[in-house]
C-alpha cells in the first residue's frame, strides 16, 4: 500500500464498488491479469453479488476492511466472527495492483483487528489446488488445520470446471491485553 493508502471499514455505500472489485479479482478475464484468481477453475463472472454482500455485512460480528488510495478502493478483506475464531474471506486486490504489498497489508490489518476483538485464532478457506496461494499464506504463518469444506453448490456464483475442495488454514494470534 502506498503512502496515501488508508484503511477503514466498509459502509453500505461501498457495496457496489466492492462487488466489482471482488468479482474482478476472482473471476473472468480481468482477473487473469492478477495472480490470485479462480478464473481457470470456476466458470462464471460472479464471485459475489450486492444482495449477498449486503446480507454478510449486516450480520453482527462481520466487517470488511478496505484499502483505499485517494478515496478509491483497491483492496478489501471480510472478517466474520465465528465462535472463538475469526473467519477471513474475500481478500481481494485489484488485479493490476497485485504483488505490490496491498494484500499483505490487508492481511496484517485483519490480524490486528482480530486480536483487538479478543480472538486468538483466524481461519480461512483456500482451494486445495491453489498451491501458490497456499504457499503465500504459509509464509505468513497460516497452516492447514486438516479441515476440508466442499465448494458451495450455487451455480449463480460459479460452476467448478473440476472437483474443488477447500482447505481450512489457521493462524494462532497473540491476544492484546
Amino acid at each position: 500500500m502506498s503512502r496515501d493508502t488508508t484503511s477503514e471499514l466498509a459502509a453500505s455505500n461501498d457495496i457496489a464498488e466492492l462487488v466489482k472489485l471482488v468479482n474482478s479479482a476472482y473471476r473472468g478475464e480481468a482477473a487473469k491479469s492478477g495472480w490470485t484468481h479462480e478464473a481457470d477453475l470456476i466458470e462464471g463472472e460472479v464471485r459475489i453479488d450486492e444482495l449477498s454482500l449486503t446480507e454478510m455485512l449486516s450480520t453482527p460480528g462481520t466487517v470488511m476492511l478496505l484499502a483505499k488510495d485517494n478515496g478509491v478502493i483497491n483492496g478489501c478483506v471480510l472478517l466474520e466472527k465465528q465462535g472463538t475464531r475469526m473467519y477471513l474471506g474475500m481478500l481481494s486486490v485489484k488485479p493490476t495492483l497485485q504483488a505490490q504489498g496491498t494484500g499483505k497489508k490487508l492481511l496484517e490489518l485483519a490480524e490486528e483487528y482480530t486480536m483487538k476483538q479478543g480472538i486468538a485464532s483466524i481461519i480461512m478457506s483456500v482451494i486445495t489446488t491453489r498451491h501458490e496461494l497456499l504457499a503465500w499464506y504459509n509464509r505468513r504463518g497460516y497452516f492447514d488445520n486438516g479441515e476440508r469444506k466442499p465448494f458451495p453448490d450455487n451455480a449463480a456464483f460459479g460452476i467448478p470446471k473440476q472437483k474443488i475442495e477447500f482447505a481450512v488454514l489457521e493462524k494462532k494470534l497473540p491476544l492484546i491485553k
